[in-house]
């Protein structure tokens, strides 16, 4: 009886402990739901193949968004189920049980550091590469989610890892739209790829960027280095994991969602936005979505999946092949807009180490928290520096200066400046010596050196961008509002109020001109044929 007891005790507390985490993760009434619909009556607990179909991932149809396939990718989804069960829930012979239920939620979504979710990530990558039957080069010393991890990575190792996590995401948020797994979208993430490389390998260095295929290197990346590199530049990675465990589990409570009708797949709609999306492209505006955690990461992911609405081009407020090119375009589609603002530019410059007649093309993009002012001087709380093509990288604020973001449009009234200030928009640096800096023609656009900027961190926004500053020919520049739809209304607003006041101000009283007695035209007609007469004045 005393050994009964003393079990049953020992089972209980366990139980306790495990709920308290579970509570503190704020999902523990979910987790109940979802336990009492899968778990079997008689047994009370869940089969383990009912716990696998729930986290299965099994797309009959794949549409990629680039011309990078890779055929094992559709091979290597089917075991990505079963491996987040098996790294997570440990069953019983009966099953999983109430407490092994928890315990594998918190193993997965609970409170843990950055490397520890990291680690767990590839651990359900390497096992269900491992199912799978695909070679990959990586040990984990033990079954602890903190332990060392030693091997290599390729290249195509790594695309393979985004690609898992976006389809988790993708998933998740697409659930809702469709009966079933029925098409998969897949971006183009090779800048995602190559920012890896080029960090984490010195082979990187050599690489044409710029036309470069990601599956046919032969460059082996160490884990500690990816490992470091994902923690400093897409920190939020791990949170396609955390998301799908529980988006999962939720959806189990509800096993029948209904479908809106459509007669295009998810796939197709998704693969249909992408070429309207210009320069925010679902894989350049996922790898952004991987950098930041804040209210306006939602709005960005809202580029990413397809929704219930079109809502790709209501964040849309500037694009300059779309409403003209120029300072005052600009500033006519963003003024009034008071929230976070996603500026892309893409340009065509020279290397100055080739031909001159060889130019390449690229992307960046600056981050800013609030909306633009016409100051001449530099403004702004926080913001974030992005090279997004070819090579991917974030730079984040340094903490020493604030010159987050400048804009000045000319000066309404015509007075002398001695010093004028410089007319267009900038990011980072000093007035003179902008990081980034595009004119008021949106014609050119000049990068310069990080030494120059103490606003933001060090890096290089262009590949091979050396110490002399980049002219560069602006292709094109897109500002996407990220502030939410109150944002958005309050901007339509004050247009509305903007344009009623000049409407106001063009309108002409017609009554005082309507008698030609009393018009100014016939005094100045009377004085110019008799300058003597002399004229009656009203008193």
């Amino acid at each position: 009886m005393g050994a009964s007891s003393s079990t049953e005790q020992k089972v209980s507390s366990e139980q306790r402990e495990v709920e308290t985490l579970a509570a503190s993760t704020g999902a523990l009434p979910m987790l109940q739901n979802s336990f009492a619909k899968l778990a079997d009556p008689l047994s009370n607990s869940i089969p383990l193949q009912r716990l696998q179909q729930c986290f299965c991932l099994d797309y009959k149809n794949i549409i990629w968004e680039a011309s990078t396939t890779v055929d094992q990718f559709q091979v290597l989804l089917g075991h990505v189920g079963f491996s987040v069960t098996d790294v997570f829930f440990v069953p019983s012979k009966e099953g999983i049980s109430w407490t092994d239920f928890l315990r594998g939620y918190v193993k997965c979504c609970g409170r843990m550091s950055s490397s520890q979710s990291l680690n767990t990530l590839l651990r359900v990558f390497a096992l269900a590469m491992s199912k799978a039957g695909l070679p990959l080069k990586l040990e984990f010393e033990s079954d602890d989610a903190d332990c060392k991890l030693s091997g290599s990575l390729l290249p195509s190792d790594m695309l393979m890892i985004f690609w898992i996590c976006w389809t988790m995401s993708w998933n998740i948020r697409t659930s809702k739209l469709s009966k079933g797994n029925e098409s998969l979208c897949l971006p183009d993430i090779s800048h995602l790829v190559l920012s890896a490389v080029v960090s984490c390998s010195e082979a990187g260095d050599g690489l044409n960027l710029w036309n470069c295929d990601i599956l046919t290197l032969d460059v082996h990346i160490p884990v500690a280095k990816f490992l470091t590199w994902a923690v400093m530049t897409v920190p939020c990675l791990t949170d396609c994991l955390t998301q799908f465990v529980h988006g999962r589990l939720q959806n189990s409570i509800t096993s029948e969602e209904e479908a809106d009708p459509s007669s295009l797949s998810i796939g197709e709609v998704c693969f249909v936005k992408s070429s309207q999306n210009g320069l925010l492209t679902h894989g350049r505006a996922w790898a952004i979505s991987l950098t930041f955690r804040n209210t306006a990461r939602e709005e960005i992911l809202r580029q990413c999946f397809p929704t219930d609405g079109d809502g790709t081009r209501e964040n849309l407020l500037y694009r300059s092949s779309l409403h003209g090119r120029g300072l005052n375009r600009f500033w006519s589609n963003i003024e009034g807009y008071h929230g976070p603002l996603l500026t892309l530019v893409s340009a065509t410059s020279k290397d100055a180490n080739e031909d001159n007649s060889c130019s390449k093309s690229w992307i960046i993009g600056a981050l800013t928290q609030q909306g633009f002012e016409n100051k001449d001087n530099f403004y702004g709380s926080s913001g974030k520096l992005y090279a997004i093509s070819p090579v991917f990288h974030a730079i984040s604020p340094s903490g020493k200066e604030k010159n987050f973001v400048y804009s000045h449009l000319h000066p309404t009234s015509r007075v002398y400046e001695p010093h004028p200030k410089p007319v267009g928009i900038a990011f980072g640096g000093t007035i003179g010596n902008e990081r980034i800096f595009i004119d008021e023609d949106f014609a050119r656009v000049t990068v310069r050196h990080h030494a120059v900027d103490k606003t933001y961190q060090h890096g290089s926004l262009i590949p091979h961008q050396g110490y002399l500053q980049v002219d560069a020919s602006i292709l094109e520049v897109e500002v996407w509002g990220l502030g939410g739809s109150v944002v958005k209304e309050f901007q339509t607003s004050y247009k509305n109020r903007e344009q009623l006041f000049t409407e106001q101000r063009r309108k002409v009283d017609l009554k005082t001109f309507a008698s030609w007695e009393d018009s100014p035209e016939k005094m100045m007609m009377g004085m110019i044929s008799d300058p003597n007469a002399v004229q009656r004045e009203d008193r």
